[in-house]
């Protein structure tokens, strides 16, 4: 995941415009706190980005983690977020000082695809650790064996007709066919995992899960499982 990770602390070019970007935080954080249980819940977002929108999140809950491995990330997001006495800024590492049981709701989204299997098993046995006996896991975007770049294209097209920025999502698309994101792509390659597969692999950690009928973020051919502690 290192380098995945310096990619995303870089000036990369994975949003075509600020629009895409705003709308892309925008879907994901009212994604994420359309489950959130309880004005009272304890959330964690692990690998957040930059999570422009978190105040819609925190504003649905009684504690926002926000946890996220890039160093330069991490430091916009302490310094946007302040202010905000609801919204709690952390490194992944910083995450083994959570208590056990102490939080209601995790969320991994469109994280799953950058990590080896063992950097995963290791954060869902995190999240395995932290959940409430009641809590939920929402582990979203989760990229399938059988769908290639060609719907994430065509995904991302209809998303920017949706929301007004489809010219800059042609030329972006473009200028990604030649950019330092395709190239690292090409090279590590990408995680996908089956609908029974990850289910296996959330068993294994001691998490029941079941696949969403709708996936989050805008992508409706990639996959989010809803888990719960056995």
């Amino acid at each position: 995941m290192d380098d995945w990770i310096d990619y995303y602390d870089s000036t990369h070019t994975i949003y075509v415009s600020k629009t895409h970007r705003d709308a892309h935080f925008r879907v994901i954080a009212d994604d994420i706190a359309g489950f959130i249980a309880s004005p009272d819940a304890v959330v964690l977002d692990y690998s957040c980005g930059e999570a422009l929108f978190a105040p819609r999140v925190a504003a649905a809950c009684g504690q926002l983690i926000l946890a996220e491995p890039a160093p330069g990330v991490r430091g916009r997001l302490l310094a946007r977020f302040a202010t905000n006495p609801k919204i709690k800024v952390l490194s992944l590492a910083a995450l083994s000082g959570l208590a056990d049981a102490s939080v209601d709701l995790a969320v991994m989204i469109s994280v799953t695809q950058y990590m080896t299997p063992v950097e995963l098993d290791d954060a869902l046995a995190l999240m395995r650790r932290v959940l409430k006996p009641g809590g939920r896991l929402v582990l979203g975007d989760i990229l399938k064996p059988d769908i290639g770049a060609p719907t994430d294209v065509w995904a991302l097209l209809r998303f920017g007709a949706a929301h007004g920025f489809f010219k800059d999502a042609v030329i972006g698309l473009a200028r990604t066919a030649l950019s330092d994101y395709w190239q690292l792509r090409q090279r590590i390659g990408l995680q996908r995992y089956g609908e029974t597969e990850m289910i296996g692999k959330l068993a294994s950690t001691g998490l029941i899960a079941t696949r969403a009928s709708v996936n989050v973020g805008h992508n409706p051919a990639r996959m989010t499982f809803i888990a719960r502690p056995q």
